[in-house]
């Protein structure tokens, strides 16, 4: 076990935007009470599906790929679904990932689908679901609560799903997937949150939780380490099994195999000179003018 405490992810996003010029700092969602479905049949017969946040590569859209800086023409605003009966090509370049410390070149460590794979031919699941299903990333909790999730819910429904497993990669992203997975709850939906970000998650209030203590992007698992993508997956699937009330969190061993001091670096403000505090705004800013540009032409 890491002797690390889990980053404060809202304190810190909080001085770095500030920091950064810009205005009142971001109300997160928060909820006191919290839904909360039992398995409703033996894993080994239930079918699971997966809810990323990450993107289905658009080759029209620029760099989307290992460590491309961030790419807000590629953001999609409404869920999408894809077949998991091919491999697929999804990205998070369109995300503010931990772009100081991972690349995002493994899809294996935000996408669980092979693992999950593996946990089927092992008999551990039921299936995998026929479809993910892809949740935008919106700051807007309202638009997320009632327009994302209601449809995301439907479409759960639509496969038969049983469980799912969701895995956020950006700080939004674990409360889109936090809002997500309390919306499938109240649907019938069994919920685990594979993700990195404990605070923002604990702090909406979630059914499950399982805590990978890694950079953001890695919430599926370490880079190039299969083993270990297949040991989260399988952790999420106990804590669907086991868990017996909301709000119940438990932390992956796995350790950071990078730098060790990429708590301290993330979006630390404190530790940032005056020309790279005017850089990140720049870049800030023409990462959110790109976006708009996506938004307009999708209406």
């Amino acid at each position: 076990m890491s002797d690390t405490a889990p980053l404060p992810y809202i304190q810190r996003i909080r001085s770095y935007y500030q920091t950064l010029g810009f205005g009142e700092p971001y109300e997160w969602a928060r909820f006191d009470d919290v839904p909360f479905v039992p398995l409703a049949k033996p894993l080994a017969e239930s079918t699971v599906g997966i809810v990323t946040t990450a993107a289905l590569f658009q080759p029209d859209k620029g760099d989307q790929g290992p460590g491309a800086a961030y790419n807000g023409s590629a953001k999609f605003y409404e869920v999408y679904s894809h077949t998991t009966a091919q491999d697929p090509d999804v990205r998070i370049s369109h995300i503010a990932y931990d772009r100081d410390h991972t690349l995002g070149a493994d899809q294996g460590t935000y996408f669980p689908l092979k693992a999950l794979r593996g946990l089927e031919t092992q008999g551990r699941i039921g299936a995998v679901g026929p479809r993910f299903h892809g949740l935008p990333t919106n700051r807007s909790q309202k638009t997320t609560r009632q327009v994302d999730c209601v449809e995301l819910a439907a479409r759960c429904r639509d496969d038969a799903l049983d469980a799912v497993i969701l895995v956020p990669n950006c700080p939004v992203c674990h409360q889109s997937v936090s809002l997500a997975a309390r919306t499938l709850e109240t649907s019938g939906i069994s919920t685990v949150i594979s993700g990195c970000a404990k605070d923002i998650v604990e702090h909406v209030g979630v059914p499950r939780l399982l805590f990978n203590n890694l950079p953001l992007g890695n919430g599926a698992g370490l880079p190039n380490d299969f083993d270990s993508q297949v040991y989260v997956a399988e952790m999420a699937m106990q804590l669907l099994e086991t868990a017996s009330a909301p709000r119940t969190t438990v932390q992956s061993p796995l350790v950071w195999s990078g730098d060790p001091d990429w708590q301290r670096s993330y979006s630390n403000a404190a530790i940032l000179s005056g020309d790279e505090i005017a850089r990140r705004r720049a870049e800030f800013d023409k990462g959110k003018a790109d976006a708009q540009k996506v938004r307009d032409a999708n209406g």
